[in-house]
Parts: C-alpha cells; structure tokens; sequence
C-alpha cells in the first residue's frame, strides 16, 4: 500500500496503515484480504570446508608454479556490450590472474 499524500511505501501498525515519510494514518479495510510477509531473522548458510571442488577447472599453466590446471569463473567486469572477464585460480598454489 502506498501512501496517497507522498507516494511513500505504507507499513501496517495495529489496525491502521502508516506513512514513515510524512505520517499519514489509514485505518485497515477488514473487506480486503491483506497478506504480510516477514522476512525471517534466523537464516542457514552451509560452509564448506576442505578439498571440495566445486568450481570447474581448465588445462590452463600457472606463471608462478608452472602447474597445469586451474579453477575459472567469468565475470562482467566491464560494460555489457564487452566481453567477459575469465578469472583463474591455480589448484595448487592459489595464485590468481585473469584473462580478459
């Protein structure tokens, strides 16, 4: 809902919609079904830890250790009328470049 004085997003408070912005208050209409989502506090994120490879690889040479394979992602570094940007990590010394 949004406010009809300033156009300002509405937050519910008890039985009535209020304006954050320049405090207009609406009384809640009980004909209207009205849902209000929350956004949970307590959210989950899984760490993984270890040997585990879950970026792709490529034959691709290091320039520091000489190693053969490194892990690779692209990224849009630049506008998006260019090309990508492919950046590599070796798999055995960590060492990063990127290749544009």
């Amino acid at each position: 809902m949004f406010c009809p004085e300033c156009s300002s997003l509405m937050f519910p408070e008890g039985d009535e919609w209020v304006c954050r912005k320049c405090d207009f208050r609406k009384p809640k209409d009980a004909s209207k079904k009205q849902i209000i989502v929350e956004k949970a506090e307590d959210k989950e994120m899984m760490i993984v830890e270890g040997d585990a490879k879950t970026l792709p690889t490529a034959k691709v040479r290091c320039s520091e250790c000489g190693h053969n394979e490194a892990f690779w992602v692209l990224r849009q570094t630049r506008a998006a009328d260019e090309p990508e940007t492919r950046i590599y990590r070796c798999t055995k010394c960590n060492h990063t470049w990127r290749e544009y």
